[in-house]
């Protein structure tokens, strides 16, 4: 694809040349499958299930939903059971747990019965069909063929872009995305990657980062983590970075990532120009972020020959 001058457009080549997708991939899958948030609709593959969450978590955040989804589907447990239900009920379930545009209800009870009716009650597996649903748009349909059917494609929403934008510096330009996103994920894994990615930007790339404090996996790869320029399409406004401890943990992994254990005055002094041990931010300081770095399982601190030593775990 060229642009009008004959160029190259950003949709093209979105990603680092030299990006090691295949150690990118691997780092964000292994972290979260080690820990992850355990949303209930992340443990069944029932599209039923995944097709009201969804519906349910549109401008809602996720924490909010549990119980709702769980009281929903307790009262209509099958696509059939809501297919059968009287509309006026749906309607007021959505109005008595504060979930927001009731036309979203109206739309899931319509979108059950055409299931009902149009499909025997299966719900079909490609997001093309899905799309077909009363009030399923294309990344509604995208996310339900992922989860259920682990039949997707790469999902693209305001947690995907903010990620590839800070830690590969993809273009702010919807092509881009799509191009970058598509790219990342590992073919016939919809399923895990795009819960993965999207796990990544809302607890760890979040609009004020938590790099070091999520253990983000693409620290190593990020652009923003390199050059401290957490602004993002959502984020027009670079978040306060310099002079925080989140800057100076991230300094602190990336000197640990070089060496294999450094004394702690030693790496107090490779952190900041004003380090002295019994200054305002010394060794008490330095220590302090390190117990918390130590908490999280990223740093390790002990004592050898006398001397307080930093290692990464």
């Amino acid at each position: 694809m060229t642009d009008a001058d004959g160029g190259t457009s950003a949709a093209d080549a979105p990603l680092p040349p030299d990006l090691d997708l295949d150690a990118v991939r691997e780092a964000l899958i292994d972290w979260y499958e080690a820990d992850h948030r355990p949303f209930p609709w992340r443990q069944t593959d029932d599209p039923y299930e995944i097709h009201v969450s969804e519906v349910m978590s549109q401008q809602t955040q996720l924490d909010r939903i549990i119980s709702a989804w769980s009281d929903f589907r307790d009262r209509w447990p099958t696509v059939d059971a809501l297919a059968d239900a009287d509309r006026s009920e749906v309607v007021a379930f959505w109005t008595d747990h504060s979930l927001g545009y009731n036309n979203r209800a109206k739309y899931l009870h319509e979108a059950a019965n055409q299931i009902v009716e149009e499909y025997g009650g299966e719900y079909p597996e490609e997001p093309g069909e899905l799309e077909e649903l009363m009030g399923v748009g294309p990344y509604t349909a995208n996310a339900v063929a992922s989860f259920a059917f682990n039949n997707g494609n790469a999902v693209v929403d305001t947690n995907v872009e903010r990620v590839t934008y800070r830690a590969f510096d993809v273009p702010d330009d919807d092509a881009a995305f799509e191009a970058a996103a598509g790219e990342l994920m590992p073919e016939g894994e919809s399923r895990v990657w795009n819960n993965a990615i999207m796990e990544l930007g809302g607890v760890a790339c979040t609009k004020s980062p938590n790099c070091d404090e999520a253990g983000c996996p693409w620290r190593r790869w990020c652009h923003a983590y390199e050059t401290g320029d957490f602004t993002a399409p959502d984020v027009p406004e670079q978040p306060s970075f310099e002079g925080s401890r989140r800057q100076f943990r991230g300094r602190i992994v990336r000197v640990l990532g070089e060496h294999d254990a450094v004394a702690v005055d030693d790496l107090g002094h490779r952190i900041r120009v004003d380090y002295t041990p019994d200054g305002e931010h010394g060794r008490e300081w330095l220590e302090g972020i390190l117990d918390d770095l130590a908490d999280e399982g990223l740093v390790a601190v002990e004592t050898e020959d006398g001397e307080r030593v930093a290692r990464l775990q």
